[in-house]
């Protein structure tokens, strides 16, 4: 049985954007657009690897976050969980500090990037908000 990799990710929202950052071309999925995050460590709670993951990736602390969605995706050669949180709370300017590109888009713009294939279900999720808004 393939081992899933539980990844926490942030959302991270400041008015009407959302911060993205690019893959880099070596990595799994390289040279894709991603909403930030990180591999949950062995006995570590979601929420402990989404603020550790976001510091150490995007220099953000995060303040207060809430749950968006859970995702389950195989890639083939990997399968993932995806525990997703909508970050609108924190300090310090997001940054990305591993080498990779970064950007601030619209909902709109979002649909335009190429995504790995399990962050594309966060898109539906966001849509909602996106409409309320």
């Amino acid at each position: 049985m393939k081992k899933i990799v539980e990844v926490a990710v942030g959302v991270i929202k400041r008015n009407k954007l959302y911060f993205m950052t690019k893959r880099l071309e070596h990595v799994h999925q390289g040279g894709k657009w991603e909403f930030p995050g990180g591999k949950v460590e062995t006995n570590e709670l979601p929420e402990y690897a989404l603020n550790r993951e976001l510091k150490e990736e995007v220099n953000i602390d995060v303040l207060s976050s809430s749950p968006l969605i859970t995702i389950n995706h195989d890639y083939g050669d990997k399968a993932v969980s995806l525990i997703v949180y909508l970050v609108e709370n924190f300090s310090n300017e997001p940054k990305a500090l591993e080498g990779q590109k970064e950007g601030w888009f619209t909902f709109e713009e979002l649909l335009s990037l190429d995504l790995p294939d399990a962050n594309k279900g966060i898109l539906d999720a966001l849509k909602s908000i996106d409409e309320a808004e």
